[in-house]
């Protein structure tokens, strides 16, 4: 199917399946159905399978979005419970579109879990409340990860109930346009099959000889965490900056910690240096940051904390964030405070999935699970920038389950895209979006779109937005609590407003002359040209004055 015709089906309100192979462009349609919702004020649900998926979307998990955590199965008391939380009643009452990204990651057991949840919240028991439904993945990628003794049968999505009373129309897409008609589309196109011939798998090992630009520059993948490790810890050792090193604090019952720093990405004994490749592993979207964000250490500003410039040369200062398990009620029973980032010379093939590569070396001599081997491998364009160095048994394999399913929806699709014309379906989309109480009145919908533009292009950093309230006699605290701040990050924000607009009268946020001169005398201590540290003055001046006032006093110095 043509992404036109799967569009003008995501359009008339369907609930829809997005599949085909790596490259065919379903994150595009996603983006543009998207795009086309939000301009007609379609409230839309962008949510994934992972956080690393969800970056791509610029969405959450979908567990975190349904309140659904690492549940397998929702009870009637847990769902009582969730409708008293106010801030899943407002998005899960008001949804009318629902996309799951990288469906192929989610156990069957969730699925059923969010089709229970929005049941219950819409009053409605229809499959998922009555909402559209909109799935997009491909099964030949990685799959769920489930008990030891589940199979193929007890994980896949598709062999849920929930997936079952959905009643999909299956948009397969054929269009390649990542590969293109080369050697790596046929070898990726074979492995679909379940067979690859003698001639691929030479063509395949032969990239071992091949040479990938700056050998420092290469993205390299491998199967295991330990392998990664290895290569980021070496290239750690390999620059000259002084090391600063963060260890996480965690409070709360020992059982759930340990769950929580499984689950969590940042490792608790950080080692960082300027210059370091790194990986945001937290979404911040205020800050500028999703989780899979990459750049480069710059320094590290006066509190000691790393300052990034990510790829697309946005420079973030970095702080702090907690990662916690709550009961019900809210109430947090284990806590992990640590800095939202990994190195990033090196990175496992599960957290690559979604990405696009210009080049890479990949080890897949240690594929334990089937569909690795493609999912590297689907990430690059063409075989010239392969350097693979490792190939096992396992790592052209793929689910025996997923390629009977595969089969089932390419015919589902050809049904789909042989019923239904683009005419006809451009027809009924109009209803659709009536039936959501969207925008049909084009007048309406040009004028929304250029609020949207706007907003998008008058994006401000950090400073700015909080400049904006100072200048409206907002208290610090009140700042704080406006943007999900601490009060300390506010009063550091100063620094930098009080240097770059010093006509803005801030004078009501001085400390006193004693407070100012006390953290002077340790300020003019620290070495020239290098960031100062607000701990070593609180250290210097034995906890005496706060971080906050530290960090005032040192914007009228």
């Amino acid at each position: 199917m043509q992404q036109e015709k799967a569009l003008a089906i995501l359009k008339s309100g369907k609930n829809t399946f997005l599949t085909g192979s790596a490259g065919t462009g379903k994150t595009f349609v996603l983006n543009k159905y998207i795009n086309y919702l939000k301009e007609r004020k379609i409230p839309v649900a962008i949510t994934a399978s992972t956080g690393i998926a969800a970056t791509h979307m610029n969405g959450m998990t979908i567990h975190s979005w349904a309140g659904i955590g690492v549940k397998d199965h929702i009870s009637h008391a847990n769902l009582v419970t969730m409708k008293t939380k106010k801030y899943l009643k407002e998005h899960l009452e008001k949804v009318k579109v629902l996309i799951i990204d990288e469906i192929s990651m989610l156990h069957k057991n969730q699925l059923n879990a969010v089709n229970d949840v929005l049941q219950f919240f819409k009053e409605n028991n229809d499959p998922f409340g009555g909402i559209q439904v909109v799935f997009s993945g491909d099964f030949f990628q990685l799959p769920p990860i489930g008990k030891r003794e589940e199979g193929s049968k007890d994980k896949f999505s598709f062999m849920s109930a929930a997936w079952l009373s959905a009643n999909l129309a299956v948009c397969y897409l054929t269009e390649q346009y990542r590969q293109e008609d080369n050697d790596l589309n046929l070898i990726l196109n074979e492995i679909r099959t379940g067979s690859i011939s003698e001639k691929s798998y030479t063509t395949l090992l032969a990239t071992s000889n091949n040479k990938l630009g700056k050998n420092e520059e290469l993205t390299r993948l491998f199967t295991h965490n330990f392998d990664v490790d290895k290569i980021n810890s070496e290239h750690l050792e390999t620059l000259k900056e002084i090391s600063k090193k963060f260890k996480a604090k965690t409070k709360g019952n020992k059982k759930l910690l340990e769950s929580l720093k499984k689950s969590v990405l940042a490792g608790e004994n950080l080692e960082l240096k300027k210059g370091a490749k790194v990986m945001f592993v937290r979404n911040n979207v205020e800050k500028g940051y999703v989780n899979g964000s990459m750049g480069e250490i710059l320094n590290f500003n006066d509190d000691g904390y790393p300052v990034v410039k990510l790829h697309n040369n946005k420079i973030i200062s970095v702080e702090k964030e907690d990662w916690t398990i709550q009961d019900d009620n809210a109430k947090v029973l284990a806590s992990y405070n640590q800095i939202p980032l990994r190195l990033a010379w090196a990175i496992t093939i599960h957290k690559c999935q979604g990405m696009t590569l210009d080049s890479a070396l990949i080890d897949l001599s240690k594929t334990f699970e089937k569909g690795q081997g493609y999912v590297a491998l689907s990430r690059l364009k063409n075989l010239e920038d392969l350097q693979l160095i490792g190939l096992n048994e396992m790592a052209l394999k793929v689910d025996a389950l997923a390629l009977k399913a595969d089969k089932r929806f390419q015919e589902l699709s050809h049904e789909v895209d042989k019923d239904l014309s683009v005419s006809e379906l451009d027809a009924v989309a109009p209803l659709f979006v009536k039936k959501c109480d969207g925008l049909n009145n084009p007048e309406e919908i040009f004028k929304n779109k250029r609020k949207i533009k706007e907003k998008k292009a008058g994006k401000k950093s950090t400073y700015a937005f909080t400049l904006e309230y100072l200048k409206k006699d907002m208290s610090l605290l009140a700042i704080a609590k406006e943007r999900g701040l601490t009060k300390n990050t506010i009063c550091g924000h100063l620094i930098k407003i009080r240097k770059d607009h010093p006509e803005v009268d801030l004078d009501r946020f001085k400390p006193s002359e004693d407070i100012i001169k006390m953290v002077r005398k340790m300020y003019v201590l620290q070495p020239k040209g290098s960031p100062k540290s607000t701990k070593v003055i609180y250290d210097g001046l034995k906890g005496k004055v706060s971080y906050d006032d530290i960090n005032l006093a040192i914007a009228f110095l």
